[in-house]
């Protein structure tokens, strides 16, 4: 009789660049035992393996520097998941001129760059988005974090915080952006919300969000606000159980304005706090750092 308590394996892939040390790191803190770049066909092998000495919590990266065997992890995945093992993939995806910038801060070498060429930048970006190409089936399978705006500290946070997080039927991430900053690509659902009254134009409601009384009393008074609101709710009531149905774990909804202080994260408070109560639904806003700098 198999009496052993499931193996807990979260895999880490994504684009190079976008931040995979910094997720297995957290992991580690976790209580994870770490690999990085464990070949995919030795997947099967080295569970079978961690297994035998009792390991319960394995957290793998896997990335192009095993370029030629990806095509097939998908499946092995998939196989893993009709083991007693608890799966989560992790994505991590930057856009493409953060990549660039990070790879030429550190002047690293892209592991798909072939060659030296006189255009340096161009063969980077070609090798990127050859990148992409690569690893688009596992991106479609994964839950998608964009490290773009990210900071080493808040991706620790998120990874620790979503690795527990799936282990519910399905989680929820309401996330305030701003438009002038570049719309989320890990966002499923995104919601324009520049259109409603903004609180920027108050003196005294400029330096404070939308997580204030102040500014919250503001945007509660507009009709708009609390139309939008409701529609948005509507929206997501009727869609989620469908996503939920098919198997999604994890579903982020964007809430966008200007500059992500007020509005947008006025919504993002509320929308989790009424779909709180039936789903398991996390907050993130991703300017707050900016804006405790400007």
């Amino acid at each position: 009789m198999n009496t052993h308590s499931p193996t807990e394996l979260v895999v880490i892939t994504g684009m190079s660049g976008s931040g995979k040390s910094v997720a297995l790191t957290a992991l580690e803190d976790l209580g994870f035992y770490c690999v990085d770049n464990l070949p995919p066909e030795l997947l099967e092998a080295f569970i079978d393996l961690d297994r035998h000495d009792r390991v319960r919590k394995v957290a793998i990266a896997m990335d192009v520097r095993s370029a030629q065997s990806l095509p097939g992890l998908p499946r092995r995945l998939a196989a893993l998941r009709s083991r007693d093992v608890h799966l989560t993939t992790l994505f991590l995806d930057s856009t493409t001129d953060t990549l660039v910038r990070r790879f030429s801060e550190t002047r690293r070498l892209h592991p798909l760059s072939l060659q030296e060429t006189d255009d340096q930048r161009r063969a980077l970006t070609d090798a990127i988005e050859y990148e992409r190409e690569l690893l688009a089936e596992l991106r479609e399978q994964a839950l998608v974090l964009d490290t773009s705006l990210t900071r080493a500290a808040q991706l620790r946070s998120q990874v620790k915080e979503l690795v527990g997080a799936t282990r519910t039927p399905m989680t929820l991430v309401f996330e305030s952006f701003a438009f002038k900053r570049g719309i989320p690509m890990d966002a499923d659902f995104v919601f324009d919300v520049r259109m409603l009254p903004n609180p920027h134009y108050d003196p005294l409601l400029k330096p404070l969000t939308g997580r204030d009384a102040p500014v919250a009393r503001f945007l509660e008074a507009s009709p708009d606000v609390l139309a939008m609101e409701e529609q948005i709710r509507t929206f997501l009531r009727h869609w989620l159980p469908h996503m939920e149905r098919d198997h999604r774990s994890y579903v982020t909804v964007a809430i966008g304005c200007t500059g992500g202080q007020h509005r947008s994260v006025f919504l993002v408070e509320r929308l989790a706090a009424h779909f709180g109560q039936d789903w398991v639904a996390r907050v993130r806003h991703r300017e707050a750092d900016y804006w405790s700098r400007t």
